[in-house]
């Protein structure tokens, strides 16, 4: 999370913000707490405590995104869909460090490109809803929202939100930052080891072979380099990463955006790369007004119903100075809807010489019930979703620059298809997420040899 040394030119600051401005505006997906004082109470707290990200490491962050959106770089955002307290654990948080660290090293070998790793986690606990409140057996509760707001039993004292959960969720985000960097720090993303990171189940994969071929190419290849240099290179023990949550509720966010020294404006000191979900863009609410004034990277998903004006609209109010860096849409249209949707955003914003980067989220438009009441996602849908962004991409002369998963390093079976082709029936088996399907590691593996592959394809032309 080393900051590198070339300036970020200072931009004009927004106009009649600050960081409590959005309370002015309408703030969907917000719960409702019964005790005003308790909540008062708590974001006095999180004001006082310690950031969890640092400001040279957000500037960081958005001089490596300007250059992915340039070309020079590949994103991989991934994470579990919703944080728990109970996965606070040194077991949990390795594994899905390792699966992101293990998809990185396929995308630098295939696209000979820089990757920026990005995780989902330590703040990404909290979700959005289609419903405020939930009926089983005719008991009416407030929706389960994610363990930063109540607690998913079906009870009336877990369900109702609690404020002093957004300190515990605080600290827990701070021990998983805490244990991420001591194992980055320590030498468990080192180059000269990749096998280390190896999970106990690869050796099933049908993929296991041709990741480790990838794995021996890759130590031949840091072995000739500092044998040609003479000695270690040492920016191979270590690896940048970074974090990133939906940020939804925006109390918390507030309390934890903060002023620096030597820096002007306000940071979102939570978390490097915060995002607007699809449920929250409203050009006129809380969530674009929170945004607009904070100087870190910022993303926001767009779905199928999002018009090249919404898109474009939403461009001059989050990055009105045209700021590389700054602003990353992230794309969910599903499989079936991709190739007609996405074509006029890309167009509008390329016409306009709107700057943005872009990201592909083959997960949330492709979700579906199985007949036995199962959430999942299809892995064909997603691989679609992939292909054809890739291929909206170059058919419009722009650049996807990175993609945007719900994965995890466990061996769950909540998505079907992928090498092992899960199927309907296997769901049961491992099915442990409390609200959206994840890719296991498998399928995750498979997602980035698929991206390399079909780079591959779209770079071929060009290279006659």
């Amino acid at each position: 999370m080393n900051a590198q040394d070339r300036p970020v030119t200072p931009v004009n600051a927004p106009v009649g913000w600050t960081r409590s401005s959005w309370r002015t505006k309408p703030a969907l997906q917000q719960p409702s707490y019964p005790d005003p004082a308790a909540l008062a109470q708590a974001i006095a707290e999180l004001q006082a405590l310690p950031p969890l990200v640092t400001s040279w490491e957000v500037l960081a962050l958005r001089r490596q995104l300007a250059e992915a959106e340039a070309g020079k770089r590949f994103i991989l955002q991934g994470g579990d869909c919703a944080e728990s307290f109970a996965d606070c654990e040194s077991g949990h948080i390795s594994s899905r460090l390792k699966v992101l660290l293990q998809m990185s090293l396929v995308l630098v070998h295939g696209l000979r490109l820089p990757v920026v790793r990005i995780g989902r986690f330590a703040g990404q606990y909290a979700k959005p809803r289609s419903a405020d409140t939930e009926e089983h057996g005719g008991v009416v509760l407030p929706s389960y929202r994610g363990d930063f707001i109540n607690a998913p039993a079906f009870t009336a004292e877990a369900r109702t939100p609690d404020p002093r959960r957004m300190v515990k969720g605080h600290a827990r985000s701070a021990m998983t930052m805490n244990f991420v960097r001591a194992l980055i720090d320590g030498g468990f993303a080192d180059l000269h080891h990749p096998e280390y990171w190896d999970l106990g189940w690869v050796a099933r994969s049908p993929l296991a072979e041709e990741y480790r071929r990838m794995v021996s190419g890759i130590g031949d290849a840091v072995r000739f380099m500092e044998t040609i240099g003479g000695g270690p290179i040492d920016s191979l023990n270590r690896v940048e990463f970074y974090t990133s949550h939906e940020a939804l509720l925006l109390p918390y966010e507030e309390a934890l955006t903060r002023q620096v020294p030597r820096q002007w404006g306000w940071f979102n000191l939570g978390t490097h790369f915060p995002w607007i979900g699809m449920r929250t863009a409203q050009l006129d609410g809380a969530h674009v007004e929170y945004f607009r004034g904070i100087r870190n990277p910022i993303g926001v998903k767009l779905g199928p119903s999002v018009t090249a004006e919404q898109a474009l609209r939403l461009a001059e109010a989050l990055n009105p100075d045209n700021e590389a860096g700054r602003l990353v849409y992230i794309h969910r249209m599903g499989a079936g809807k991709v190739l007609e949707k996405l074509p006029p955003l890309l167009e509008a914003m390329r016409r306009e010489g709107r700057r943005v980067a872009w990201f592909c989220d083959p997960m949330h438009g492709n979700t579906e019930s199985t007949a036995q009441g199962y959430k999942t996602r299809r892995f064909e849908n997603i691989r679609a979703e992939v292909e054809q962004s890739f291929d909206a991409h170059a058919a419009a002369g722009t650049r996807l620059a990175g993609v945007h998963l719900e994965l995890t390093g466990e061996n769950v079976t909540e998505c079907t298809g992928g090498a092992s082709e899960l199927a309907d029936h296997d769901l049961a088996r491992a099915y442990r997420t409390t609200v959206d399907p994840r890719l296991n590691y498998e399928q995750s593996l498979e997602i980035a040899m698929l991206i390399v592959r079909k780079q591959g394809q779209i770079a071929a032309p060009s290279a006659l």
